[in-house]
């Protein structure tokens, strides 16, 4: 076996020699090895701030890709951590039981709609979508004794992860995923709806859903969406209307409903749950991300008893999913504590502070000559380009100027930690409107 290469002290020299090493042999998210974007080594984090070994500090835009709603370095979810660590960081699920799933599903239960009251622990938001779509295809046995509803239903513009299944109902033609559509089981995609959030209601948004569902609905076990925000896809809001008249349809032609709040739940939107703005309740939820809180990876899927009783009468007579580390111990306490923190804060006030924030430091950016559109919703603020950016010399811009923003395609998007200052918004909205200049000049021209 080959020795591990001697990449030095932390020095300057040893920094160097691990930057180069990971530039050479660490795939980041989305990133070629022939061509790397270029890292930032972070040392620490606190509050809203990243600090990096040269000293600097950024204030966080992304909260650490939309879950770290509570900021950094937050002694409630170390004290939970800490407390669950000294009695058992891990141990398997099958066929044991521990207070940490239970008090993090009995909060869940309370906590989404009425008839949502059986959960299953899952790794990330993929795979919850994984567990989702298997829990739809599973209880066809019993909901269409026919067996003939195999496929799914999801909007043009959507993203649900990364694995096999969620790419399958993730855009095959206009998504990151388009590569793999030749290898994907083949769904029905429509369009998603032209009317925008807190713009009129037009009937005919729901023209093409009641057509698909009309001549496909023996074929379509579920329809799965990302409820009034659709987030890597575009970060498209739509009127919450939609959900309402896909619930109704759904139920007219006996398909399931499937929401993926993965990214909007636990007060992103400036609802609890994005699905609360329509008042609608799915068959099947999938949450993640601001689950921990940012702490550490976890999922859970939610589902009402017409779906656990059509599983567990079926054919399989369990759910035929089982990750190695379903309800981690220590993952779950953080849960229980991030829901806690979360409920006991201000946390809608928080946020709607945030969106007048970022309507105050967006909004205006609309006129340029390079934004195409500005939108916001609750700790949500995106500006839509009408070229793509240049990833790596507009993020090395945004570090320069202090701030992380991670923009991709044609977006420049702010999703802050919701104890974010208004001085904190204030720095990241000005670089974003300082980006754009620089990417106007000229810098965007690459596209990625």
């Amino acid at each position: 076996m080959a020795s591990l290469p001697d990449l030095g002290s932390a020095a300057a020299g040893g920094a160097m020699k691990e930057e180069q090493f990971d530039l050479r042999h660490v795939w980041h998210p989305y990133t070629s090895l022939t061509s790397p974007l270029p890292t930032y080594e972070v040392v620490s984090a606190k509050g809203c701030s990243l600090f990096l070994r040269d000293g600097r500090r950024l204030v966080d835009g992304m909260s650490s890709w939309w879950a770290c709603i509570h900021g950094y370095g937050v002694p409630e979810l170390e004290h939970a951590a800490e407390e669950q660590i000294r009695k058992m960081s891990h141990v398997m699920f099958g066929g044991i039981r521990h207070a940490s799933a239970t008090g993090l599903a009995a909060r869940l239960v309370e906590l989404t709609p009425e008839p949502l009251q059986y959960v299953f622990f899952a790794d990330s938001g993929s795979v919850a979508v994984e567990v989702s779509l298997k829990m739809a295809l599973q209880c066809q046995g019993t909901l269409c004794p026919k067996g003939t509803r195999t496929r799914f239903l999801a909007l043009r513009g959507g993203y649900h992860g990364d694995t096999f299944g969620a790419m399958s109902v993730t855009d095959p033609e206009g998504s990151m995923h388009s590569i793999y559509r030749d290898f994907l089981t083949p769904n029905f995609f429509i369009s998603r709806p032209s009317c925008r959030f807190g713009d009129p209601w037009d009937p005919a948004c729901c023209d093409e859903l009641y057509e698909v569902l009309r001549e496909h609905h023996e074929e379509i076990a579920a329809v799965i969406l990302e409820p009034v925000v659709q987030g890597a896809g575009g970060m498209y809001f739509y009127h919450p209307e939609f959900l309402r008249k896909v619930r109704a349809l759904c139920d007219y032609f006996g398909v399931l409903l499937i929401f993926d709040e993965i990214a909007t739940g636990f007060g992103r939107t400036g609802k609890l749950f994005a699905c609360h703005w329509a008042g609608v309740v799915p068959d099947i939820m999938a949450l993640g991300k601001a689950l921990t809180g940012g702490f550490m990876t976890m999922s859970a899927v939610l589902t009402n008893e017409k779906v656990m009783k059509g599983i567990c009468t079926g054919r399989a007579g369990v759910l035929m999913h089982g990750p190695t580390f379903m309800a981690n111990p220590l993952a779950a306490a953080v849960s229980c504590a991030s829901v806690d923190l979360l409920l006991s804060s201000p946390w809608q006030e928080r946020v709607r502070r945030i969106d007048g924030w970022l309507r105050q430091g967006l909004l205006p950016l609309g006129g340029h000559p390079a934004v195409a559109e500005v939108r916001v919703l609750g700790a949500i603020g995106v500006v839509e380009l009408k070229d793509p950016v240049d990833m790596g010399a507009l993020q090395k811009f945004f570090v320069e100027h202090g701030v992380w923003i991670r923009p991709f395609g044609r977006l420049i998007y702010l999703m802050p930690p919701f104890v974010a200052s208004e001085e904190e918004i204030r720095l990241l909205c000005c670089a974003v409107a300082e980006g754009l200049d620089f990417h106007g000049a000229g810098a965007g021209s690459r596209e990625n």
